[in-house]
C-alpha cells in the first residue's frame, strides 16, 4: 500500500471525527433547549391559581351611633363629623339613630342590631349609655362610648376619653374588648332595669331628682353638690338588707347604694375597692346622724378608705334585697326611676362588652 492509501484513510478518520463532534454538539444543544424550554414556559396568570370559591374582600365595618339629640348642638353636623372620623379609621358611614323622650335608646339599639352593625356607640348622658347597654348585655356586639352630657360616669371609670370625640371614636373602632359586669334592679317585684355604675335608694335619688338638666348644663357637676347641700339633712329611714340570702340586717340610713364601680361625679371615690369586672356589687349604707356624723362620713369617703366606719357600713354582694319602712326614691346611674318599698339588686358578671383603650390594663385594680 502506498502513500496514497494512507492519505485516504486519514481523510476518512477525519470525516468520522468531525461527524462525531457535530453529533455531540447537537445533542448538548438539544438538551439545553429542552431544559430552558421546560422552565421558560410562560407562567399562567396569578388568578389561575386562585380557588374558584375564594370570597371577595370583606366590606368595611359599620357602627351605629345612638345619640341623644339634646346633648349636641346639631345632629346634621355631628353626622358629618362622625362620617369623617369613621372613614379615617377605614369604617363605613355610621348609622346615626336619635333617641326620643319616649325611647331613651332601647328601641334604637335593637334597630341597630337588626341592621347587623359591628359596634353600637352610645352618645348622650348616662341614661343613654344605660339604655344601649341594657340591650347589648348578653350579646357579642361591643359598645363604644362617645362623650356627651355632663356625667359620663362609665367612661370616667373605664378611663375613656371624655372630652375628645376624635379620640373616643379611635378607641371605639380600634380599642380592646373588655367584658364588664352589669347590675340589674327591680322595684317592688317589677321589671328589671340595668345599671352600670350605681343604684341608690334615698338621699342620692332626691339629689338627682332635684338637679335639673338646665342647672347641670349651666354649672356642670357643681349642680349636684348644690342640691346635695339642700337635702343632706333629710331624715333617715329604716331599711332592712339581705345580702346573698343571709340574715337580715336592719339599720337607719340616709341612703343605700349598690355599686358596680366606685368613681362618682366630681371624682369622688365612694367605693375605692370596687372593680367593674369582679362579679360583685359593693354595697354602702350611710347611717350618719347629725352634722358631726355626716362630716365624719364625708371625711371617711374623701380619704378613700374601703373599710366600714361608725357612720357608714360596707359589704360586697352578688344579690341584695332592700326593704324600706316608707317608700323611697330610687336612682340608677343618675336617673330617678321611681319610688319603692322593696328592691332586688343583682349582678351579671362580665355580660357586656365595652371598647376600651389598649392602654387600660386587662384586669385593672380599683380606679385610683
Amino acid at each position: 500500500m502506498g502513500p496514497e492509501w494512507l492519505r485516504y484513510l486519514a481523510i476518512g478518520v477525519g470525516i468520522v471525527a468531525v461527524a462525531l463532534l457535530v453529533l455531540i454538539v447537537m445533542a448538548i444543544r438539544n438538551d439545553r433547549r429542552g431544559a430552558s424550554g421546560r422552565h421558560a414556559r410562560t407562567r399562567p396568570p396569578r388568578d389561575s391559581f386562585r380557588q374558584v370559591d375564594d370570597e371577595p374582600p370583606a366590606p368595611p365595618k359599620r357602627a351605629a351611633i345612638v345619640v341623644n339629640p339634646t346633648k349636641v348642638d346639631s345632629v346634621d353636623d355631628l353626622r358629618a363629623s362622625l362620617t369623617a372620623l369613621m372613614a379615617a379609621q377605614d369604617w363605613a358611614e355610621p348609622l346615626v339613630l336619635e333617641t326620643t323622650a319616649e325611647d331613651p335608646g332601647l328601641g334604637q339599639t335593637r334597630a341597630a342590631l337588626e341592621e347587623g352593625v359591628d359596634l353600637v356607640c352610645a352618645m348622650g348622658g348616662d341614661g343613654t349609655v344605660r339604655a344601649v347597654a341594657e340591650v347589648l348585655s348578653g350579646t357579642t356586639i361591643p359598645m363604644g362610648l362617645l362623650p356627651a352630657g355632663t356625667g359620663n360616669l362609665l367612661a370616667r371609670n373605664l378611663l375613656l376619653p371624655a372630652d375628645s370625640l376624635e379620640a373616643a371614636v379611635a378607641v371605639a373602632t380600634g380599642g380592646r374588648n373588655k367584658h364588664i359586669d352589669v347590675g340589674w334592679i327591680s322595684l317592688d317585684g317589677g321589671e328589671r332595669r340595668a345599671f352600670l355604675v350605681m343604684a341608690g335608694i334615698g338621699f342620692d335619688a332626691h339629689v338627682m331628682e332635684a338637679t335639673s338638666e338646665q342647672f347641670k348644663a349651666r354649672v356642670g357637676v357643681a349642680a349636684y353638690f348644690a342640691q346635695g347641700a339642700k337635702h343632706i339633712f333629710r331624715p333617715r329611714f329604716t331599711t332592712t338588707l339581705v345580702i346573698d340570702g343571709g340574715k337580715p340586717i336592719t339599720c337607719k340610713a340616709r341612703t343605700v347604694l349598690a355599686g358596680n364601680c366606685g368613681r362618682l361625679t366630681g371624682g369622688i371615690q365612694l367605693m375605692p375597692d370596687a372593680v367593674i369586672d369582679d362579679g360583685e356589687l359593693n354595697v354602702v349604707a350611710i347611717t350618719a346622724k347629725g352634722i358631726y356624723g355626716i362630716a365624719g362620713a364625708a371625711t371617711h369617703i374623701l380619704a378613700r378608705k374601703p373599710e366600714s366606719h361608725a357612720q357608714l357600713d360596707r359589704w360586697t354582694a352578688r344579690r341584695l334585697e332592700v326593704g324600706v319602712e316608707e317608700p323611697q326614691k330610687v336612682e340608677i346611674d343618675g336617673d330617678v326611676i321611681g319610688e319603692t318599698s322593696s328592691a332586688l339588686i343583682e349582678i351579671e358578671p362580665r355580660s357586656l362588652i365595652v371598647r376600651v383603650s389598649t392602654a387600660v390594663p386587662a384586669t385593672p385594680s380599683p380606679t385610683a
